[in-house]
């Protein structure tokens, strides 16, 4: 392992460590049963955390804590893979220790520690709803490419500047508003599997895994089909290139 990957790996380490023991933590404590204000909380817990993280160590690692943002990253040709790959696995370890601390100071593993589940007889007003498999795939997708076709402009391409963190804080909280009562709204392998892990509940740890990357890898190919288009616009004509006959 090379010195400077190193200090990149560390920091993928703890923030994704932080974005389990916060964001699950909020939602192990708040509970699964909650109304719009605690769902609110629970979203607010982990877009303020990714968000003061990347603010945090943006500059060393990039700030992914994610791995489907790494794959997506990975897609669009802006990482490594030996690279991808070391912080992938830095991701999953943090968010395997974040979910054992929050099993140790919360006295064992009967909250769930925030696992995800697909919604079963949930309640909206008349009527109740069950999220099959496949639109649980379908939702974690989407959120996961949301997200990173987010980071991919805001911070990769550099368009929201020194606001990025904020924009992609943000946009986690609103994917969860939407999807954390059908999913849990995780789109992030790590932050799905470190309490699976940590609980030995794996149920659906495949559709937690495969579908946010899938969602990263789309919002590569988006990014870069709009960067190629940006490219033939900004090139100049075959006619003006010509020397005039």
């Amino acid at each position: 392992m090379s010195n400077k990957l190193t200090p990149k790996l560390l920091a993928e380490f703890i923030g994704t460590f932080a974005f389990v023991f916060i964001g699950a933590g909020a939602a192990s404590i708040i509970g699964s049963a909650v109304g719009l204000n605690g769902m609110a909380a629970i979203a607010l817990a982990h877009g303020l955390t990714i968000m003061v993280f990347i603010f945090a160590y943006g500059s060393v690692s990039g700030g992914h804590f994610n791995p489907a943002v790494t794959v997506g990253i990975l897609a669009a040709g802006k990482i490594a893979l030996t690279d991808a790959i070391g912080y992938i696995v830095a991701q999953i370890l943090g968010a395997t220790a974040g979910a054992l601390a929050l099993k140790v100071v919360l006295g064992g593993a009967a909250t769930g520690l925030g696992t995800p589940a697909l919604a079963h007889g949930l309640a909206l007003g008349a009527t109740t709803l069950t999220i099959t498999p496949a639109a649980g795939f379908a939702i974690e997708a989407v959120l996961a490419f949301f997200l990173v076709t987010v980071v991919l402009n805001a911070a990769i391409a550099g368009r929201a500047g020194n606001l990025a963190p904020l924009a992609i804080g943000m946009t986690l909280s609103l994917n969860i508003l939407m999807g954390g009562a059908l999913t849990g709204g995780v789109f992030n392998p790590a932050r799905a599997l470190g309490p699976m892990i940590a609980t030995g509940n794996l149920s659906y740890a495949w559709l937690y895994v495969i579908a946010p990357l899938v969602g990263a890898v789309v919002a590569a190919f988006v990014y870069m089909g709009f960067a190629r288009i940006a490219e033939d616009e900004m090139a100049p004509s075959q006619a003006v290139l010509e020397p005039n006959a």
